[in-house]
């Protein structure tokens, strides 16, 4: 299986399909031709092949996308009041009212009403509650029937992150 030249042990043909295949460069397949040390080689690309998955596989858990949850109560759960409520948060720092980090923020519940568009203030009323001080749960007293709760997370200035950064979920309250 010689191509002709002194040490390759793979036909031309195959290196060509094979720098086409796998992108591999022209001057590459040739020092591997000319080298010999084609184990060597391949081992090398190898060696860099890993490292280069490993490095974007952490980039990707690093640009992992911000989000808010509810843990409790899941999303068609039939509660009781008081409705006992846990928030989750994945890709941002929890911090209290006042702290203007911009990776950071706290969590709003909106009762019967949905996300607060990104920049603008969520209002404070008895629609809309603030947990200020970085809370990660509560419970919240509710009349029975159908509601729809919505976990807005807003900056130390009580500003939304936007829909992006909110859950709406629907239970029914016996």
């Amino acid at each position: 299986m010689s191509s002709g030249r002194s040490g390759c042990v793979v036909r031309h043909a195959y290196c060509t399909k094979a720098r086409n295949r796998f992108g591999l460069p022209a001057s590459l397949i040739r020092q591997m031709h000319s080298s010999g040390g084609k184990k060597m080689m391949f081992k090398k690309l190898l060696s860099g092949a890993a490292l280069s998955s490993v490095f974007l596989v952490a980039v990707a858990a690093h640009a992992q996308q911000a989000r808010v949850f509810f843990v409790e109560p899941k999303d068609g759960a039939t509660v009781t009041s008081p409705v006992h409520m846990v928030f989750g948060l994945e890709g941002m720092g929890l911090a209290p009212a006042g702290d203007m980090d911009p990776k950071k923020g706290h969590h709003h519940v909106l009762i019967d009403a949905g996300p607060v568009q990104k920049g603008l203030v969520i209002p404070m009323n008895d629609k809309s509650l603030h947990f200020g001080k970085a809370q990660t749960e509560a419970d919240l007293k509710l009349p029975p029937g159908d509601h729809t709760l919505t976990l807005q997370f807003g900056d130390g200035a009580h500003q939304s992150f936007g829909p992006e950064m909110s859950q709406t979920i629907k239970i029914h309250v016996q």
